[in-house]
């Protein structure tokens, strides 16, 4: 019998709670500049994990989370795209 994989565990960047990687989204800052929602976790660049509860999000933005996760200013339009992004993921 195989031994269930040990999953790593992140931290969410609105409420603080810690949990198992999968159950979080990632939120991607591409080498390129950009920022998306990476779903499957792999992608290639600096990553920041939310709680899929569009509310931890919002607790991101105004406690500056992102930018201190990101380490620079996150421009609103970037915020609204992530917004309409997590939004479309629940729906």
């Amino acid at each position: 019998m195989k031994a269930a994989r040990k999953q790593p565990i992140r931290t969410c960047i609105g409420c603080g709670e810690a949990k198992e990687k999968r159950e979080l989204i990632r939120i991607l800052r591409s080498p390129e500049g950009t920022f998306s929602i990476d779903t499957t976790g792999r992608k290639n660049g600096r990553g920041a994990y939310l709680c899929r509860d569009p509310e931890c999000l919002e607790k991101a933005i105004r406690t500056h989370g992102l930018e201190r996760s990101f380490r620079m200013t996150i421009p609103a339009e970037v915020t609204e795209q992530l917004r309409e992004e997590l939004s479309s993921l629940d729906s």
